[in-house]
């Protein structure tokens, strides 16, 4: 039963993309560094370092390991997150294949 006050949300299915939803030009750019940069993250935080231990490890300065932290990864080139996971010895693999209509041009996997 809906109430006088109740207002219907409408509701826009997404993308897939938060980054092309919001009409950025570089929309698979952002969310290619959203998904490298979540991944790192991710791994520091399952090892528990502290600022200090990300910093040397990454070879960042501090302001660099808060944005990080903060996930401002667009800050961060695909080349230089890729090093940060091989810093934090992961293998990063790159597969061409064939495009499909419907599908990202670009996409990111990440092994759990």
């Amino acid at each position: 039963m809906m109430n006088e006050d109740t207002t219907q949300v409408e509701f826009i299915a997404s993308s897939g993309n938060v980054f092309a939803d919001m009409g950025l030009e570089d929309a698979e750019e952002f969310l290619t560094r959203a998904k490298l940069g979540a991944a790192v993250r991710r791994i520091i935080e399952n090892r528990h370092l502290t600022q200090q231990k990300i910093a040397e490890l990454l070879e960042l300065k501090q302001p660099e390991v808060s944005n990080i932290m903060k996930g401002k990864y667009h800050l961060f080139s695909e080349a230089r997150l890729f090093g940060f996971l091989n810093r934090l010895e992961r293998k990063v693999t790159i597969q061409i294949s064939t495009h499909h209509a419907g599908e990202a041009f670009i996409d990111v996997a990440v092994e759990s």
